[in-house]
């Protein structure tokens, strides 16, 4: 069972703990759809039996040995164009959290995926409703490898496969509470240029050449920045090309 964070002031204050679901955010959304939830409730579970990712791909993970959860945001303070902003935070936010656990640096595959060592040991699935022109309700998914061993997939791996030592889950999820707080709170004020950069400093294959397919064309590219609305910039012998979630894939 998950305590309440001690060191967090509204995320993860209101803690609902399921023992499965079908997905978190979901389950989230439902929730505060029937009764107005407070800014910065956790949905969590051990089991996620249709966890979704990007793509619409689902997410594997064995009950009781990874976190899978939710988290309620309220960012009225953004508007919709700017809402890879949020993105870039919480990415920050799971690299921070999750780096005194291995001694391998992390990275933020594009748009959102954790990566070590070209395996990828997390996800990241941010839901948005829009209120106008600003962002008034944002589920944010998390999803984190963390004692499991084995996996189907040959690109999947876990923190304890870097580590090599178990770690107490509810341990990470405090840290990851007290981190996602600290950058969302650093959202609203301060600058977006450093947050940026910051991500930049995080991205998978930033700035090496790496094989791409988009509408069903391979390229080979380099990245070189994310822009304002979060597209993926990538040069290319024909010049910069701009990609929106969804129509590139990175190839190995």
């Amino acid at each position: 069972m998950y305590k309440i964070p001690a060191n967090s002031h509204f995320v993860g204050q209101k803690l609902i703990y399921v023992p499965e679901c079908h997905s978190t955010n979901s389950l989230l959304y439902e929730l505060n759809h029937s009764s107005a939830l407070p800014e910065g409730t956790v949905v969590i579970t051990d089991n996620q039996t249709t966890g979704r990712g990007q793509r619409g791909n689902k997410w594997e993970a064995d009950p009781g040995l990874n976190l899978t959860f939710s988290v309620l945001l309220r960012p009225l303070f953004l508007e919709a164009k700017d809402q890879f902003q949020l993105n870039m935070a919480v990415s920050m936010a799971v690299v921070d959290a999750l780096t005194p656990y291995v001694p391998s640096i992390i990275k933020l595959k594009w748009p959102n995926d954790i990566f070590i060592e070209n395996k990828k040991i997390g996800g990241i699935l941010i839901e948005n409703q829009l209120q106008g022109m600003l962002i008034s309700d944002s589920i944010v998914g998390i999803g984190l490898n963390i004692n499991q061993v084995f996996f189907s997939s040959s690109n999947a791996s876990s923190i304890l496969n870097f580590s090599r030592q178990v770690n107490d889950l509810d341990e990470v999820f405090q840290n990851l509470m007290e981190s996602i707080e600290a950058e969302y709170v650093d959202l609203r004020y301060l600058a977006p240029a450093e947050l940026k950069e910051r991500y930049l400093n995080s991205l998978y294959k930033l700035n090496e050449p790496h094989l791409f397919e988009s509408s069903g064309e391979n390229f080979t590219g380099s990245i070189s920045d994310v822009d304002e609305n979060g597209r993926l910039c990538v040069e290319t012998e024909r010049g910069r090309k701009v990609f929106s979630f969804k129509e590139v894939k990175f190839l190995n």
